[in-house]
């Protein structure tokens, strides 16, 4: 499958370090919250701020690398987006096997329903929401970057 010039595993390989920064967010944020730190500190390390940072990122990696249009950015808005879900997911099914509770599985962190639910909300909804938010403000970014930073003005600095 080609998306714009470029095939599915050169986009994936273009967002592995942003996939590995939304790991680091993720674990940290499970290693704050395990560790008794601040309410605050726990809600400041977002897996759904680093989601957005991650789009943004992959934006300027799209524009500065030439690699594509904006396909690629919906299509990196999805990756992220999937891959955020898939680890949020994988929190609540690892609470829900070992009968423990997670930053993700507390009352005051996720939407008040039964873990399955959760799993299937964050799978569905998460994944589509996070898609069509993070598509819109990476497409409405490359735009503004193509109108302000036109590629030939990288190329000659």
């Amino acid at each position: 499958m080609r998306i714009g010039n470029h095939s599915l595993r050169e986009h994936i390989r273009l967002l592995m370090p942003l996939f590995g920064f939304m790991v680091a967010v993720w674990a940290l944020r499970m290693v704050l919250d395990a560790a008794g730190a601040p309410q605050a500190v726990v809600y400041a390390c977002s897996v759904t701020v680093a989601g957005a940072v991650a789009v943004v990122m992959a934006v300027l990696l799209i524009h500065a690398r030439h690699f594509g249009s904006y396909p690629s950015v919906v299509v990196a808005a999805f990756l992220l987006a999937l891959w955020q879900q898939v680890f949020i997911s994988a929190a609540v099914a690892f609470a829900l096997l070992t009968r423990t509770q997670n930053v993700y599985t507390r009352p005051q962190f996720h939407p008040g329903m039964p873990p399955l639910q959760h799993i299937q909300a964050q799978l569905t909804w998460g994944v589509g929401f996070s898609t069509l938010l993070g598509s819109a403000m990476g497409c409405i970014l490359l735009w503004l970057l193509r109108r302000l930073v036109p590629l030939a003005e990288w190329h000659s600095k």
